[in-house]
């Protein structure tokens, strides 16, 4: 059912913002604090994703790293402020697919929810290729395809057999995380002081006579996969003690730690190694980084932690991306005979399991840049209807239109869009391609389900709760 703004509650504008949603039969507890949200989205977006994309990055900005962060970073901040607005007339558990669904068109929002889906069922693919590649720094004679079958085969039966011990690690893994990337960045700065090849602390990580906008983008297009999972806060709009107050505060703590952690930690490591090529291997480029400041020793306590975090965090992705296979299916969306099931005895939706698992085996086919850009594709388009939402909220149900409602919900998030699009439109070529066919084929399903548009869209779900079936 579709939730919209009451007349009363749009008519005073910002102030009185509709806070007086219906309530939902079945409402979730509402628990959270602020410190809960800000912590569980940290969780979400994993810390040591800082060390991912550093050397494809260096080498495609030309050693500014760091400046590609302050990008991506305004352009998730312009983001930010759309679902600040967005979570004050929706204090529900949202996404980008239920803000384009209830303030511009419910068939648009599917598609919206359609395209984000492939976030999902890549995220294991990229953390699969993400394990090959530190496993292989470390031990160079094992192929690169044994490591990608270890880690999908360990997320994969661990997912089949049930996940709480994982779920109950996440604080630990994440505390693992911060205590590594501390260590590394510790010992990257009094490997500068000592000169260590030739580095000094400068600006030139973030502006230089050789800074290319459209390298900047490009960069900054593939680093948007560190801050996945900013959002992911909105989703417990329902959960929250004070959604309309606590989300929005969490969303903008998120990205400003997240966006200072990872600045900083690349302007060291880039001052360090200004010109990657240095390197034997740029794509892994932060585990040979490790060595050269720590010595083995340090990047086999380097690749451990990571190794920690990349199963934690890979048991998680698969499982959320089941799940959401599984509502789909349930909902209706997606056939139930194939996807709305679950395994009486464990209350695992084992199909759905391992249909994540055989998307999570292409990273043995695909690059890690092409793997980042893929993911993004639907970042960015949804990134740009949160904001388009607001436009949309703005004309459709604001009636006090002041010159500060103006600024708020059309100027703000209309300059969010186009830095969107301008990201969207630097990822890599083979993304786009294969994001495109993944949108035009929830078009054509689009079509089929509700008779050429003319019945409803079929409802999508985020990731639920299987534990009633345990």
């Amino acid at each position: 059912m579709s939730t919209t703004p009451s007349h009363s509650a749009v008519a005073s504008g910002d102030d009185q913002i509709a806070h007086s949603l219906a309530p939902r039969a079945g409402s979730l507890t509402r628990a959270l604090k602020l410190r809960h949200l800000v912590f569980i989205g940290l969780a979400y977006m994993a810390p040591l994703a800082v060390f991912d994309m550093f050397g494809i990055v260096a080498e495609a900005t030309s050693g500014h790293v760091p400046l590609a962060y302050v990008v991506v970073m305004i352009a998730v901040l312009f983001t930010a402020f759309s679902y600040s607005r967005m979570v004050r007339f929706f204090p529900i558990a949202g996404s980008a697919y239920t803000y384009a669904r209830e303030a511009i068109n419910a068939h648009l929002g599917f598609l919206v929810g359609w395209v984000a889906t492939l976030d999902y069922l890549l995220l294991p693919m990229i953390n699969a290729i993400l394990s090959a590649i530190y496993m292989t720094a470390v031990i160079p004679g094992v192929p690169f395809w044994v490591w990608v079958l270890l880690t999908v085969g360990i997320c994969t039966a661990l997912n089949l057999v049930g996940v709480k011990l994982a779920a109950s690690m996440n604080v630990i893994l994440v505390g693992i995380q911060l205590v590594v990337a501390v260590v590394f960045v510790v010992l990257t700065v009094v490997n500068i002081a000592n000169g260590a090849n030739g580095a000094e602390f400068t600006a030139r990580p973030f502006i230089s006579s050789d800074v290319q906008g459209a390298a900047i983008a490009a960069g900054a297009a593939i680093l948007a996969l560190s801050f996945l999972g900013f959002d992911a806060v909105s989703t417990l709009a329902e959960e929250a003690e004070k959604p309309e107050r606590d989300i929005p505060r969490a969303i903008f703590i998120i990205i400003a730690v997240a966006g200072a952690f990872f600045i900083t930690v690349t302007y060291v490591m880039q001052t360090l190694f200004p010109d990657v090529t240095e390197l034997a291997d740029i794509v892994g480029a932060s585990p040979e980084i490790a060595k050269y400041i720590g010595g083995a020793a340090f990047q086999a306590i380097f690749v451990g932690g990571y190794m920690m975090a990349v199963l934690g965090c890979g048991i998680t992705q698969q499982m959320s991306a089941a799940r959401l296979l599984y509502a789909m299916g349930r909902d209706g969306a997606l056939p139930k005979r194939l996807f709305g099931t679950v395994d009486p005895r464990t209350g695992v939706p084992v199909v759905n399991v391992l249909i994540v698992a055989l998307v999570a085996l292409t990273a043995l086919f695909v690059d890690l840049d092409q793997a980042a850009s893929m993911i993004n594709f639907g970042a960015f388009i949804a990134f740009t209807f949160v904001n388009l939402s607001v436009i949309f909220v703005f004309f459709r149900f604001l009636q006090r239109r002041t010159a500060g409602a103006w600024a708020a919900f059309v100027a703000v998030p209309a300059i969010g869009v186009v830095i969107n699009v301008w990201l969207w439109l630097s990822l890599d070529p083979i993304s786009m391609v294969i994001g495109g066919a993944w949108l035009a084929l929830g078009v054509v399903y689009l079509l089929v389900q509700t008779r050429g548009l003319r019945a409803p869209a079929p409802e999508l779900t985020g990731p639920i709760n299987l534990s009633m079936y345990e």
